[in-house]
């Protein structure tokens, strides 16, 4: 042990000072203890004593005379020695008046001083206790200037506001606000006389006491959070305890009422808190935990203190739980002062949370209780905590045997719990006097000796005792108030409707409850989903077909949505919320925290078990030699992905579920039958979000926007609200980078943060604008001659992108999809990027800006911030101009890039999405201050919250926002405009884009070399049939005749994807494309051989038919014999005889049929639709509506874009644009007209080549035509032009072209089959074979007359 001369205690900051002799240190000590003897007034743990009277509380002293002169300007080595004793000799003052049993004050009297005291401080923060002006969650979740304001001192009556909005963004500097007064100067008091003349005693000036000088009206810290404590309503008070807890605050556990001294248990409060942690098992494996802090079974060290002590208690306890951080309040802390009103009796609770290291200072977790002020004055406290204890430590100063408090400490001394004495007048190290009980001395020893020895002791009680705590059991003790939960009527009323919907699930598998529970969500949604996207982009053959097929299925889904029953649990939920109770916000409330209570056990032990099945997967695939296994495990991390998707079960679900069942009922538009008026459900819905609660936007599991729901529930706010203007702030980042956290500190709001319950798909939660912020903004306005009249912020918070494989359900796809819908939706998008490369989130952006160029129909106008997270040099911005300007450079390069593509003249990324990289860059702290789960926030951090909130409030005050109704139809057309575009989602950036396209033109020219072989092969083994030379066309046969041809192109594929410059992206399609060429070329030889055999076939039976006529003219000869024998009278009867004919021919067709298949009808349309799908799959050829008829436009200005020959002509173009819009000139109009005409006149000349009425009909001719046109357009594009085409101009030629050559060719085709079908070359026979019969039929009258 190293001892040194001054003793460490917390009541003298003078470490490193010279050392003071003994002598002195015992006179100054001896001088001091009179001083306190006289004045008669102990003083607490933190050497303060609780505030009386009023008087007391409006004196002026220094804020803590009791330290040392840190900060105060310099004093000669004698004068800080003298300071140095008196301080020193004040803190003895307590122990020797204990001695000398001072009288206590009358406990009735003392409670009325409290009382008073307590009054006095509320008016001077300007609060009410009354419960009709109760401080509420609404009131301080407002946008307000001081939500926007971040100072470390203010006005006395901006100290609740300021702690609130500070609390709210988790900056822990809350508790150190410090008063500003503008009487002060420079902090400095001054007492001198001008007169120089003037006789002074310096001893006199330096050191007499002086009353009006050395004490302070400063509020204590602590009193300020304990004031808004008791003047909040139940929600705010759990807020407030939330945010505290996050934050690494101890927590108000047992807090006495100011007015009636009664002890409130605020259980409400810590219900939503969850607390996380690492421990080893006994096979010695890190197992995480997750539990809600009031049901966790811990540990409890219990501290608490007999009489004023020298050392501080609570800092002593923070260098048991975290050195680094003020867990609990002490006297050392920024603004402490020497009076505190509300403190006493409060006990605090904090949890200590191992990590898993060997740096645990406890390897599990703990509970840590602090009673603060002298335990023999708060009886009640004490009994709860020490009988709940796991180890009981107390602070004892020198005691007489005969005192009253020696008799409590003589009964913990029996009792067989841990106890622990810290005995503040002994300098002994750790003893062990008996089993369980030990003595560690204070006294002129360093705290981190003390800190160390008291840990091995609490380490040591722990293991021997097997007691433990938990938090909801305190509410069992008599004679305390469960806060809120007793006191409010809603809040129990709200509990008991929750415990009766969370009974119906006992015993119920939580994998198996929503599909039970929540059934209209479940499969038929998705199914659902998965068919609308289809009906939005149709594939195949038919497509009017496809399109009528999957209307019948959605409408079939729906009406079996409708026909499933609502559960009794939902029933519940919605008769609760409809009801007229005022329990509304209560109830979903609880119902939130029962459910994370009944999932939160089997969701960490699901994780943990994902956990563990993907380290496994990973290391099979470094081993590469076990593929049946490695199979193996990833079916079952798959099944364990789909039980964590299904046990995810929250509020938000039950709010799904009310979507589902009200777009079901709308849908086939009528009610179920247990619910009697489905078009009340979006108004519960519109309630929720007023009152603060989100709301899913996009359904992450299914990927869908359940757009009739989210409309319902939009109108229904416009009704409540008026028809409101919002601002949308979107956030858009990878998965885990601090996405809702952000919005959390930024808003003081509630989205999902826990790695175990991460946002999935996009919520939108608002948050009201106050009058006078709105005012206030309007007055920066009015040069602007307008008004920001927004009244809310709608948050929209999404899923991480680029998320971990989740039941396979998060794909590339997905993730552009929803950057691009919520950048769309945003009149500010926050991109957060982790660190300083943005290169993930620029990929992500390309596609978002070249979805927004192909999505022309939607009218939008977003913009955007960058955030970059966890930037741990706090001068980033300053040093990183270089990089902002790459950033500049390459989302510019992008944008041209994806122009280019699109054909639009956009030149930089702010032309889409509007960013300003001098302003729109941000950089933030890494979020906590140390390493979890033990480290505070960041105040760094919170601070470039402030900074970003700033900057949005800027970017908002620009911005008229949105009305509620305009918001509603933007999602609907960005929604609709997102499902019909199925091309860009599916690539990581335009440079994929790019190189895909080329990878297509390549397509079709290798697949046109297959077809024109196959079509020469056809025409060459036509003439052969013809010529009656074959007999029979085989597959192998064809394959030969492709074999050159085929050989040649896979060479052709496999030099593109090596020497290509592209090379290194293009060839993650190469086996795709291989494959899609190899089945190219077997549908080719497929399709030959049919085509072949089919005419041999009706060659063939066409010769069989004309062989065959004989004998049907015999038969039709016995028909006729038959026909007059049987009906003599009716054989020349014209009715009969065609009757019977028909009978016949009837039998002969359907020989014929079953024969031969008959030649098929062809579509053109469909087959032009199916080459453009296949070979330029980039063009979305399928709707047809948005599709002018080209060849009858009068001007072709909307088909080109102007080229670019340089900067100023780009510019000059631009600002032409925006004045007179596209316009070409007479001659450039006449050269594209001529070029349309020569291109149709061609397109004719081909098809007429085709020879269609004796060859056939053969869909290479379309992709000939196609190619053709393509090959002209863009010849007629590199010629001496001034513009290039739209993709817009090439998909309106080919389709007006082949609507124009449809009759043609069908025509053509219509020739062919009347000459090669059976079944029509029999059927113009018809007449003929029936003159036959009617010839025979009277011959056969007149040889009836003969037999």
């Amino acid at each position: 042990m190293i001892k040194t001369t001054v003793p460490p205690d917390s009541s003298c900051s003078d470490m490193g000072e010279p050392s003071i002799n003994k002598e002195t240190r015992e006179q100054s000590m001896t001088e001091t203890k009179e001083t306190h003897m006289d004045k008669g007034k102990p003083v607490d743990e933190n050497n303060f004593k609780p505030v009386v009277n009023a008087e007391m509380i409006k004196t002026t002293v220094p804020p803590d005379s009791s330290c040392s002169d840190m900060g105060e300007p310099s004093i000669n080595k004698e004068t800080r020695e003298h300071s140095m004793t008196e301080t020193k000799e004040t803190h003895m003052g307590p122990a020797e008046e204990l001695r000398t049993e001072t009288k206590k004050p009358d406990q009735t009297e003392t409670e009325k001083e409290m009382i008073t005291g307590s009054k006095i401080l509320f008016d001077r923060l300007h609060l009410k206790r009354s419960k009709d002006h109760k401080l509420t969650a609404a009131d301080v979740l407002q946008i307000s200037k001081h939500s926007l304001q971040s100072n470390e001192s203010c006005a006395e009556e901006e100290l609740i506001q300021t702690f609130i909005q500070k609390l709210l963004m988790m900056d822990y500097r809350a508790r150190y606000i410090t008063v500003r007064d503008p009487t002060e100067q420079d902090l400095i008091q001054e007492r001198h006389d001008d007169s120089s003349e003037c006789e002074c005693d310096i001893f006199e000036e330096m050191f007499m006491s002086n009353e009006e000088t050395n004490q302070s009206g400063q509020i204590h810290s602590m009193d300020v959070q304990m004031a808004v404590f008791h003047c909040a309503d139940g929600l705010l008070k759990q807020l407030m305890v939330t945010k505290l807890s996050q934050c690494q605050y101890a927590l108000p556990l047992l807090v006495p009422d100011p007015d009636r001294q009664q002890i409130e248990f605020p259980l409400w409060t810590f219900r939503q808190i969850h607390k996380s942690w690492k421990s080893r098992n006994t096979n010695n494996e890190i197992i995480s935990q997750t539990q809600p802090i009031y049901k966790a079974e811990t540990p409890m060290v219990f501290f608490f203190r007999f009489g004023s002590v020298s050392s501080s208690k609570s800092q002593l306890m923070n260098s048991l739980i975290n050195e680094k951080h003020n867990t609990f309040f002490h006297r050392n802390c920024p603004g402490s002062s020497r009076t505190r009103v509300l403190m006493d009796g409060v006990v605090e609770i904090a949890w200590y949370c191992p990590s898993g290291t060997n740096d645990d200072k406890f390897t599990e977790c703990v509970a840590f209780c602090n009673l603060h002020g002298d335990a023999g004055d708060h009886e009640k406290q004490l009994q709860i905590l020490t009988e709940m204890a796991s180890v009981n430590v107390v602070l004892l100063p020198q005691l007489q045997k005969n005192d009253e408090r020696m008799i409590k400490v003589q009964e913990l001394y029996k009792d067989s719990k841990p106890l622990i004495f810290l005995l503040t007048e002994k300098a002994s190290t750790l003893i062990k006097t008996r089993q369980g009980k030990y003595n560690i001395g204070l006294k002129d020893r360093n705290q981190s000796d003390v800190s160390e020895e008291l840990r091995r002791a609490i380490n040591v009680c722990l293991s021997e005792s097997s007691s433990t705590f938990r938090l909801e059991d305190v509410s069992k003790h008599s004679d305390i108030r469960v806060d809120v939960e007793d006191d409010e009527d809603d809040c129990r009323r709200g509990r008991e409707a929750a415990q009766h919907m969370m009974s119906l699930l006992e015993k119920k598998e939580l994998t198996e409850i929503k599909e039970s529970f929540l059934p209209h969500q479940g499969k038929l949604w998705h199914q659902w989903s998965q068919k609308n996207k289809e009906l939005h982009r149709p594939q195949g053959d038919d497509l009017e077909t496809d399109i009528s097929r999957k209307h019948t299925e959605i409408k079939k889904l729906r009406q079996q949505q409708h026909e499933s029953d609502i559960s009794e649990f939902m029933k519940i939920f919605i008769t609760e919320m409809n009801s007229d109770a005022t329990n509304k916000i209560f109830f979903p409330k609880w119902l939130r925290i029962v459910l994370d209570e009944y999932t939160s056990g089997d969701l960490s032990a699901l994780h943990h078990k994902y956990n563990e099945k993907w380290s496994t997967v990973l290391q099979l695939k470094e081993k590469h030699d076990k593929p049946e296994q490695l199979k193996a495990e990833q079916t079952k991390l798959e099944k364990i992905s789909e039980e964590l998707q299904n046990a995810t079960f929250g509020v938000e679900h039950i709010m799904r579920e009310i979507g589902q069942i009200y777009e079901s009922c709308s849908s086939v538009k009528k009610n179920k039958k247990d619910l009697k008026d489905f078009s009340s459900l979006p108004s519960l819905a519109a309630e929720m979000m007023i009152s603060g609660f989100p709301l899913e936007l996009m359904d992450g599991d299914a990927a869908h926007v359940p757009v009739i729901w989210i409309s319902a529930v939009l109108d229904e706010l416009s009704k409540k609200l008026g028809d409101q203007r919002v601002f949308v702030l979107s956030v858009l980042g990878i998965q885990s980078s601090g996405k809702s956290t952000m919005l959390n500190a930024m808003f003081g709001l509630e989205f999902a943060v826990s790695a175990g319950r991460c946002t999935r798909g996009a919520f939108m939660q608002l948050v009201r604008v106050s009058d006078e912020m709105k005012k206030q903004m309007n007055s920066g306005l009015n040069n602007m001659k307008t008004e920001s009249n927004f009244d809310y912020i709608l948050v929209v918070d999404t899923e991480g992108l680029r998320a971990l494989e989740l039941a396979g359900r998060s794909t590339r796809h997905h993730d552009n999809e929803l950057a691009t819908f919520v950048v769309g939706l945003g009149n500010l998008t926050l991109i957060n990027i982790f660190g300083e490369n943005p290169s993930e989130m620029q990929d992500i952006l390309q596609i978002v800006v070249q979805a927004f160029l192909r999505m022309k129909k939607v009218r939008l106008n977003p913009s955007c911030v960058f955030v970059h997270q966890n930037v741990s040099d706090i001068t980033a911005g300053d040093k990183n101009m270089e990089g902002r300007r790459r950033l500049q450079e390459t989302l510019d390069e992008m944008t041209k890039l994806a122009a280019k593509e699109e054909v639009c003249n956009v030149e930089r990324f702010s032309d889409v999405i509007r960013f300003d990289v001098q302003n729109d860059v941000k950089y933030f702290a890494q979020l906590w201050e140390g390493s979890p789960p033990m480290a505070p926030p960041n105040p760094n951090y919170c601070e470039n919250i402030q900074d970003l909130k700033k900057t949005i409030m800027c970017h908002a005050s620009e911005s008229h926002g949105t009305r509620l109704k305009d918001f509603k139809v933007r999602i609907n057309d960005l929604w609709e405009a997102l499902l019909n575009e199925r091309f860009v989602f599916s690539f990581r950036n335009s440079l994929e884009i790019s190189a895909y396209r080329k990878l297509e033109t390549q397509y079709s020219k290798w697949s046109w070399r297959l077809r024109s072989a196959m079509l020469e092969t056809e025409n060459k083994l036509h003439n052969q049939i013809e010529n009656e030379a074959i007999h029979e066309v085989k597959e192998t046969d064809l394959h030969r005749e492709l074999k050159t041809t085929s050989e040649e192109v896979k060479k052709s594929v496999s030099e593109f994807f090596e020497k290509d410059a592209d090379a290194n992206i293009l060839i993650q399609w190469k086996t795709s494309f291989d494959i899609k060429i190899k089945e190219l070329q077997e549908s080719i030889v497929r399709e030959t051989k049919r085509k072949l055999n089919e005419i041999l076939n009706q060659r063939d039976l066409k010769k069989e038919i004309d062989a065959q006529r004989t004998h049907h003219e015999n038969t039709l000869f016995e028909k006729s014999k038959e026909l007059a024998l049987n009906r003599k009278d009716k054989a020349n009867d014209e009715e009969t005889l065609k009757k019977e004919f028909d009978l016949f021919w009837k039998q002969w067709m359907k020989l014929i049929s079953r024969d031969t298949p008959t030649i098929k009808d062809i579509d053109i349309m469909r087959d032009m639709r199916e080459i453009l799908s296949d070979n330029y799959e980039s063009i979305n050829a399928d709707h047809q509506k948005d599709k002018r008829d080209i060849l009858s436009v009068q001007s072709y200005s909307d088909y080109v874009q102007l080229k670019k020959s340089s900067e100023f002509f780009t510019e000059a173009c631009r600002v032409v644009k925006n004045l007179v819009g596209r316009s070409l000139s007479k001659d450039d109009q006449a050269q594209i007209r001529s070029l349309v005409n020569d291109v149709v006149q061609q397109t004719d000349i081909m098809i007429q080549s085709f020879n269609i009425s004796k060859m056939g009909y053969n869909i290479s001719y379309i992709q000939q035509l196609i190619d053709y046109i393509k090959s002209r357009v863009t010849e007629h594009e590199e010629g001496h032009v001034k513009y290039v085409f739209k993709n817009e101009f090439f998909v309106d030629l080919v389709l007006s072209i082949c609507k124009r050559a449809n009759d043609m060719i069908t025509e053509q085709h219509g020739m062919f089959k009347e000459a090669n079908d059976p079944e029509l070359y029999v059927k113009k026979k018809r007449e003929e074979y029936y003159s036959i019969f009617q010839k025979y039929c009277s011959w056969g009258k007149i040889s009836c007359h003969f037999w």
